[in-house]
């Protein structure tokens, strides 16, 4: 049961308790936070970050696009960046300066206002800038950290640090770095180019992603990275599992890398499909696949 929003007196964010997380992620499932916040600003964040104990568990979420959250919840705070860390502004003749509650498509249409050219493809990340940071999330041949030139992290002390990409293992949908720290903006570095191109670009991008994608249903986006030299979607497919179901899940009929909820679907329901779908593949084809997705909490 949802509790009331709660005005912390030295704060300016909102703290709820027993917070449903079935609202924030892009699945619609998922238990309740024992404590979740939304900061109203860099400053706000910082000053409630202070306030937690050094062992409480810590969860940002952006838009929960590539997150499950299992049905027993999340037993810390949840630090909810969606509707805030909304700062967005160029920065210099060729960058642009997003924080990390920023959706990556309107990066994408922010940078093509301004005549900078190569953040297109980040009309196709349905998430934050931040979760792009965290996982190197990609579409259309592009990556985020290629356009990168600096981020700006916060700890759980509540200290900003700025931080140069040489400072990261960046690989294919995985960043390591140091721990304990959490993005809040990134600098990207882009090019003057052909306004209505670009646009243009973001057009073709957005069409193709809705001629071979289950737009509009409760997915998480691709679960699924794909192996080398090979596509999760095709051996997916041809271990014939489009539209496999456990419960209210399936495998999307349109593209086999997505699993839907179709209505009424558990955590559980979920989590037994990509468990499945890995299980058969390897079994017929003696490849693992590896989730993109980040399982979180406790079951029930």
């Amino acid at each position: 049961m949802r509790a009331a929003v709660k005005k912390m007196p030295e704060l300016r964010g909102e703290l709820r308790y027993a917070e449903p997380l079935a609202g924030y992620t892009s699945w619609r499932v998922g238990g309740p936070a024992r404590r979740l916040y939304k900061p109203a600003d860099t400053a706000d964040l910082i000053a409630f970050l202070t306030t937690l104990e050094p062992s409480e568990p810590l969860l940002w979420i952006g838009l929960g696009s590539n997150l499950l959250v299992r049905d027993g919840g999340f037993a810390g705070t949840v630090i909810a960046t969606q509707g805030c860390l909304g700062g967005l502004r160029r920065e210099g003749e060729q960058g642009i300066r997003a924080e990390a509650g920023v959706a990556c498509a309107k990066v994408a249409r922010f940078a093509t206002r301004l005549g900078l050219i190569g953040a297109e493809f980040l009309a196709g990340i349905p998430g934050t800038l931040g979760g792009a940071l965290a996982m190197n999330a990609g579409a259309f041949d592009g990556e985020t950290w290629g356009r990168v030139s600096v981020v700006e992290t916060l700890d759980r002390f509540g200290r900003v640090r700025e931080r140069a990409p040489a400072e990261y293992q960046i690989g294919y949908r995985q960043v390591q770095g140091p721990p304990g720290e959490w993005f809040l903006s990134a600098l990207l570095t882009l090019e003057p180019g052909d306004v209505a191109a670009s646009q243009a670009r973001i057009r073709s991008l957005l069409e193709r992603r809705n001629q071979t994608q289950p737009i509009g249903l409760p997915s998480c986006g691709s679960v699924f990275r794909n192996p080398p030299g090979d596509h999760a979607a095709r051996l997916i497919e041809a271990a014939g599992l489009k539209g496999l179901r456990i419960g209210g899940a399936a495998v999307s009929e349109k593209h086999a890398n997505f699993i839907i909820n179709t209505g009424g679907a558990s955590a559980r329901d979920l989590e037994s499909l990509i468990d499945r779908v890995q299980h058969v593949v390897e079994q017929a084809f003696g490849v693992r696949l590896v989730p993109e997705v980040h399982r979180i909490g406790e079951g029930e």
